[in-house]
């Protein structure tokens, strides 16, 4: 499914126009899931942390134990081949992906011999400042390593998330609040998340249940360069109720101000801001 327009794939060692044809019906990836991709962004003519999120998608990779074929060195150089295209105010997501083709005796376990490798890129509007979103809670819940590839950007622990969304959106809200297995706030169903009190920031820590991403690691490393107080903890839902503000973190649109969560109302306020202001400081500038 094509999300934005413009698009252009990189595969088989060339770039195509539009939305090309990359899998066959037998390819391990197209009936048992092993999918990996990752995320970045064109935008303002610079690609922020583009080395880092194809250093990523090999990572993930290797947990779904496919293995990668391109270098995140050669990765970053066939998209800025191909963002050569677009002009230079648009606004593009880029995809890099890999997938299983063969699978052992059993069908099951990905072979090493041969990998499908693509890179999709599509014009996506990056969101308006003024943009928002809602949280509702979700019954669903973020697996741990035990049950699922919770340390890759993997395709098939989106169902999941697709639940989460559907549900909470059925009630009205944008985005849902998810916890792990043990009930701790974990992220949301799209994006890592931040909350605000008293000046503090504050994040869920990392415990493997959720990717702890690399616009978040941006956020962190920008707020502590600018003396803001940054604390990642174990949160849970109360804490949110007492909130000073809330903002989604994620790469397709860097940062996102949180008004609700159920009946709680948020601010969009002065540290969401300068967050903001200090990412695209910093994006500008590298």
């Amino acid at each position: 499914m094509a999300t934005g327009k413009n698009i252009r794939t990189y595969f088989n060692g060339t770039w195509h126009e539009g939305d090309a044809m990359i899998m066959r019906a037998a390819d391990h990836g197209a009936w048992l899931g092993s999918t990996v991709f990752d995320g970045a962004r064109y935008t303002q003519g610079v690609t922020p942390d583009l080395d880092r999120h194809c250093a990523r998608v090999n990572a993930s990779a290797k947990a779904l134990m496919v293995t990668p074929t391109v270098t995140p060195e050669d990765m970053v150089d066939i998209v800025r081949e191909g963002l050569s295209a677009y002009a230079p105010d648009a606004a593009v997501y880029i995809r890099p992906m890999y997938w299983g083709i063969n699978g052992d005796v059993t069908a099951i376990v990905p072979q090493p011999e041969e990998t499908g490798f693509a890179i999709c890129l599509e014009e996506i509007p990056m969101a308006s400042a003024t943009a928002s979103t809602t949280l509702g809670r979700t019954r669903f819940r973020r697996p741990v390593l035990e049950d699922a590839v919770v340390n890759a950007k993997a395709g098939c622990l989106y169902p999941n998330n697709a639940r989460m969304l559907s549900e909470v959106r059925s009630r009205g809200f944008g985005n849902a609040l998810v916890t792990d297995a043990m009930g701790n706030v974990a992220e949301s169903a799209t994006a890592n998340v931040f909350m605000v009190r008293d000046g503090v920031v504050f994040t869920p820590i990392p415990n493997g249940t959720f990717l702890a991403g690399i616009t978040r690691a941006r956020h962190i490393a920008n707020m502590k360069a600018d003396g803001i107080e940054v604390v990642e903890t174990v949160l849970t839902f109360a804490d949110f109720d007492a909130a000073d503000e809330v903002f989604l973190s994620g790469n397709m649109n860097k940062i996102t101000p949180v008004t609700a969560f159920e009946d709680m109302s948020y601010q969009a306020g002065p540290v969401t801001a300068r967050v903001r202001d200090l990412y695209w400081d910093w994006a500008l500038s590298a």
